[in-house]
């Protein structure tokens, strides 16, 4: 999730489903990434793998770049904070498929979450976890 506030400016490289906005993980739900791996692609079309350790601590890859810190579920949102880098955020999460999520910036910090509640989350990213068929779709939407 790390850079996924800064790519969120990017062209998309597949769009966001539809039916992604009509319910929101709540933080029971969230759970379900505790000690959790999972692979995601930017709506930049640049792939990450993204652990959610059940000690809470996080770790972050994205081709030759890793980054650490740590993720909380806050407020409805799934936040990942890195160490030493200011791109994390809070998320609103949506189980889009079987196995497949996806991931909308409400805000930069735990504190802000989630988020003003007039403001429309931007879609992000869109990720499977790691040991389960990967239901997501990336064709490009144009």
């Amino acid at each position: 999730m790390l850079v996924i506030g800064a790519l969120a400016l990017c062209a998309p490289a597949f769009a966001p489903s539809t039916s992604a906005m009509s319910a929101w993980l709540d933080d029971e739900e969230l759970q379900r990434f505790k000690d959790a791996t999972l692979d995601g692609r930017y709506v930049s079309g640049k792939v990450f793998t993204e652990h959610y350790g059940a000690d809470g601590r996080l770790k972050y890859v994205e081709r030759d770049m890793t980054l650490t810190g740590h993720w909380s579920i806050t407020q409805g949102t799934l936040c990942t904070i890195y160490d030493y880098d200011e791109t994390g955020g809070c998320y609103r999460v949506a189980q889009v498929d079987t196995n497949c999520y996806e991931f909308y910036f409400v805000s930069r910090t735990e504190q802000a979450a989630p988020g003003p509640s007039d403001g429309k989350p931007r879609w992000t990213a869109r990720g499977a976890i790691q040991g389960q068929p990967s239901a997501c779709k990336d064709e490009p939407s144009v």
